[in-house]
Order: structure tokens, then C-alpha cells, then sequence
């Protein structure tokens, strides 16, 4: 497994962290307001998570003046649909 799997793995391990990124995959793009109302932690928690999954490039930002749009970025899973799909092998 390579350092960015690693990332992937980390960053999707977190289950707040699955569940907001599960929100950008099903709803589309949201803000971060939107995703704090159906997160159940607060903003800050939100934003600080959402950083998480940019950096394993797993999401993507968009400003729009003030506000930033955040999206889901599903081909980032791909290295860990791989992985996966090698170790079934085992299975």
C-alpha cells in the first residue's frame, strides 16, 4: 500500500468523516453550514473534518464569495477499491 492509501484508510476510519463524505456523495455539493445541520457536531468539528478529507483528496472546495462549496471526490477511492479487490483474492 502506498502513502496516499494510507490517507485514505485514516481519513475514512473516522465515521463522522464517512458520514460527511457519504452526504457529498448522495446530496451533492454542500456548504459547511448544510453539513453541520445533519452532522450532529458542531461547525468547527465540520470544517475541521472536511480539511481531513481534502488533504487525502477525497473532497474538493469551491468559493463562491463567502461561502465554500464542498464536494465529494468518489475517483480518490479508487487506490482503495484496488487494494481491495487484491486482497479478495485472500479471501
Amino acid at each position: 500500500m502506498t502513502p496516499a492509501s494510507d490517507d485514505l484508510f485514516r481519513s475514512l476510519a473516522d465515521p463522522t468523516r464517512r458520514a460527511l463524505f457519504e452526504s457529498l456523495c448522495r446530496d451533492g455539493a454542500q456548504t459547511v453550514v448544510a453539513l453541520t445541520a445533519g452532522a450532529g457536531v458542531s461547525q468547527p468539528a465540520v470544517s475541521k473534518h472536511l480539511k481531513v478529507l481534502k488533504a487525502a483528496g477525497l473532497v474538493a472546495d469551491r468559493p463562491d464569495g463567502r461561502v465554500v462549496h464542498y464536494s465529494a471526490r468518489p475517483q480518490a477511492l479508487v487506490p482503495l477499491t484496488d487494494w481491495t479487490r487484491e486482497m479478495a483474492g485472500f479471501w
